[in-house]
């Protein structure tokens, strides 16, 4: 965040980091930054809320064995999916049209995280499934 300059950052678990303040996460800020936005719009958090663009979530995991070599697994991932836009900065993430997943190592299990979002819960649940199918396959 410093490097770039970033006037905000955070994790999918709610964590914020806002330099102004300080460069730790911090969900007092977070809060005290979503109540700010909230009254100098005058709405409702469900006003707020349909402003954005609704997606539902699906997170899912992979447990690995010592055998899988999950860098190896992760370039075959970007290899199977190369004509989607990637990003891989912090695992895998493939953008689809209306929809993403996103792949990553754990750093405390010995696991793969899998997290989809699409329009609908069902939609991020296949999208997740059709991921883990294709991994499955290349293990």
């Amino acid at each position: 965040m410093k490097e770039t300059g970033a006037i905000i950052g955070g994790e999918g678990n709610g964590g914020v980091i806002y330099p102004e303040a300080h460069y730790g996460r911090d969900a007092l800020v977070g809060v005290a930054l979503f109540l700010t936005l909230l009254a100098k719009s005058g709405e409702s958090v469900s006003e707020l809320k349909k402003t954005y663009p609704q997606y539902q979530i699906s997170k899912n995991k992979i447990e690995l064995t010592p055998e899988i070599n999950v860098d190896a697994l992760l370039e075959a991932v970007k290899r199977h999916y190369s004509n989607e836009q990637i990003n891989d900065i912090d695992g895998v993430k493939i953008d689809f049209a209306d929809s993403w997943v996103h792949l990553r190592k754990s750093n405390t299990e010995p696991i793969i995280r899998i997290y989809a979002e699409a329009s609908t819960a069902e939609l991020a649940s296949q999208l997740a499934q059709n991921v883990k199918d294709v991994i499955s396959s290349l293990v």
